[in-house]
């Protein structure tokens, strides 16, 4: 595919608001239950009043539902059994190994849980996408034999950029297309399952691209695609790019599509697990220690002081106010003050009164060790340290900056790669000019970069339009020639190159942490055996 055809593909929808016959979301909106249920176990009468427009499908879940148990000849039992057949059999769709809304409930009942995924989808979708040229567009710009055809070649692929961009906000008029990306990748890492739904014009264009709730879709048995199933009403959607494949519950000849993005798991092959799951009992562990602390503070009936009377005898009404003090109204609300009167004293006795304290010291939280293990096993299962969703004591610049070296390598950018694969699938049916690619999470400041980009200019390494795209700015005339310097700046390069300087090995050896790695310290050091 060539430049000019390109181009004229991504102007053929720049007036979005001339396609009044894109197909916008055909879903139901999703909200999460207060309960754990399923609504794909609704039988019975629930199932009859499902939604759905086929009406031969409809027949067909009635007979199954109303098979009676026959005997000999015309005798039959009057008992229907209605409660075996579920809306998983009356759609043909897989029962997941797990309740999805019950993995979409960890995601709010826990906070360290709640922590990483946020985490996640902030270092992987949240910082932003860009759109590089593709391989194509690259073998273009070489194959240029003049300044002028190459200058002329990279104004039309900057505006083929610009086009694209406002395109793929376009497709969405509620969220922006991070937010979309954003919603999905957070169902991903909370129930394991993301889905991106596409609908198309009338020409089949792509017209809409939206977020789906994942505890809302099944997956098809025939794998032929899904089924969404919310407040009574059923929706079939195709797998993206299938065109073919009938509506088998609406009769819908133009279903939308969806993008699976799913975490493998060996159990099944039709849906995927969060990473939290194998933490699921130090998830419910700390939502249960959590909850005897708070019912320890909403329920305490031990006063912070007692008061001792010896010598005096107190009146009926007196031990009545304090019997109900203590019993009625001390209960959760233990700051509140009690006033007894104390008979004078008299010639036999003397009254003595008193107050000790019972808890006037610190009221510590019960089980804090085993909510810190709880939050170690959490944030293990999710692979993400502990400097990413906190600042802890004990942890150093050191060592939080190799975690998130790990954190980068083993974890955000393969998921990255997971997700640039599926997007560009999307940006394929617009132009082939352009890849998808998410920004990575960065290990280095500003300032370094800046030095890094001027060394590589510097020594002929990257040309000055090379530097420009790694900080997302567009090339300029006659930066695609190598950067020449006078015979006085290459050698101060090279010598700042090699520090070959006494001063500059010496201000090198003394940089402060910011300029590179973090130093361990005092104590925390290299060690020797």
């Amino acid at each position: 595919m060539t430049l000019e055809p390109m181009l004229t593909r991504l102007g053929d929808l720049d007036n979005m608001e001339d396609n009044k016959d894109v197909n916008v979301s055909t879903g139901v909106i999703y909200s999460a239950p207060s309960v754990n249920t399923d609504p794909f176990l609704a039988g019975g009468e629930e199932l009859k009043a499902i939604s759905y427009e086929n009406a031969a499908l409809r027949r067909k879940n009635s007979r199954s539902m109303a098979k009676a148990y026959t005997g000999m000849e015309d005798a039959k039992s009057k008992f229907v059994e209605l409660s075996y057949y579920s809306a998983y059999h009356a759609f043909d769709v897989v029962l997941p190994n797990i309740d999805l809304a019950y993995l979409a409930k960890l995601y709010e009942i826990s906070t360290p849980n709640y922590a990483a995924i946020n985490a996640k989808a902030s270092n992987i979708v949240g910082l932003g996408y860009r759109l590089d040229p593709s391989d194509m567009a690259i073998d273009k710009i070489e194959s240029a034999k003049t300044e002028e055809q190459l200058q002329g070649i990279r104004k039309k692929i900057e505006k083929g950029r610009r086009e694209l961009s406002r395109l793929l906000e376009e497709l969405n008029y509620e969220d922006t297309f991070l937010e979309i990306l954003l919603k999905v990748w957070v169902d991903y890492e909370a129930t394991g399952n993301g889905y991106i739904e596409i609908g198309r014009t009338a020409n089949g264009t792509i017209g809409y691209v939206g977020h789906i709730p994942s505890p809302s879709i099944r997956i098809r048995r025939l794998r032929d695609g899904y089924i969404q199933l919310v407040n009574g009403r059923a929706v079939f959607f195709r797998n993206f790019k299938d065109k073919k494949t009938k509506d088998p519950i609406n009769n819908d000849a133009r279903p939308n599509e969806i993008i699976h993005i799913k975490k493998y798991t060996p159990t099944t092959t039709f849906y995927g697990i969060p990473d939290a799951l194998p933490a699921k009992s130090a998830i419910a562990g700390d939502e249960f220690s959590a909850r005897f602390n708070l019912d320890y503070f909403e329920h305490k009936a031990v006063p912070r002081y007692v008061i001792i009377v010896k010598g005096a005898t107190l009146s009926a009404e007196a031990e009545k106010t304090i019997h109900e003090f203590f019993v009625n109204n001390l209960k959760g609300k233990n700051h509140r003050s009690i006033y007894i009167p104390l008979p004078s004293d008299s010639s036999d006795s003397k009254v003595e009164f008193k107050m000790e304290p019972v808890e006037a010291g610190i009221q510590d939280s019960s089980f804090t060790t085993y909510r810190d293990a709880n939050r170690t096993e959490i944030l293990m299962a999710h692979r993400v340290p502990i400097s990413k969703v906190g600042q802890p004591a004990g942890v150093n610049l050191a060592a939080a900056r190799d975690a998130d070296k790990s954190f980068k390598e083993q974890v955000t950018r393969p998921e990255q790669d997971r997700l640039e694969k599926r997007i560009n699938g999307i940006i394929s049916e617009f132009t082939n000019m352009f890849i998808f690619k998410l920004n990575e999470m960065t290990l280095t400041d500003e300032d370094a970069i800046s030095q890094i980009n001027e060394r590589y200019v510097r020594n002929q390494i990257m040309t000055p339009n090379e530097a420009r795209a790694t900080i997302g700015m567009p090339p300029i005339d006659g930066g695609d020639e190598m950067f020449e310097m006078k015979p006085q700046q290459a050698a101060d390069a090279a010598a700042n190159s090699g520090k070959t300087r006494a001063r500059d090995a010496e201000r090198s050896a003394g940089a402060t942490d910011g300029k590179g790695e973090g130093r361990n310290p005092k104590g925390d050091g290299r060690s020797t055996q």
